[in-house]
């Protein structure tokens, strides 16, 4: 496994792991698929994404700007991982 392979499932687990601990209840985690819209399914309302822009900065040492607050960038795991990794420079 290279080095950015293990970097991104690491990105992934940490995203992933919050989203499940702060956002599902227990059991329903093997249902959260990479691709799944968090806001359509339910999972995080506006709040949580408030939540979850506060553990990203605080986790990758990133700021997330106003305008970065789209569905584009934090609607999935996904999209997540590619907006983590584009904003700390490891996306290619």
């Amino acid at each position: 496994m290279t080095a950015e392979r293990s970097g991104t499932g690491d990105i992934r687990s940490r995203l992933r792991g919050f989203i499940i601990d702060n956002f599902m209840s227990a059991g329903t985690e093997q249902d959260l698929k990479d691709d799944v819209s968090l806001m359509e399914e339910g999972i995080m309302d506006s709040t949580g994404v408030l939540n979850l822009v506060m553990f990203i900065e605080e986790t990758f040492g990133v700021q997330v700007r106003d305008e970065e607050l789209v569905p584009e960038n934090l609607d999935s795991i996904d999209r997540l991982v590619s907006f983590v990794k584009r904003k700390t420079g490891r996306a290619h």
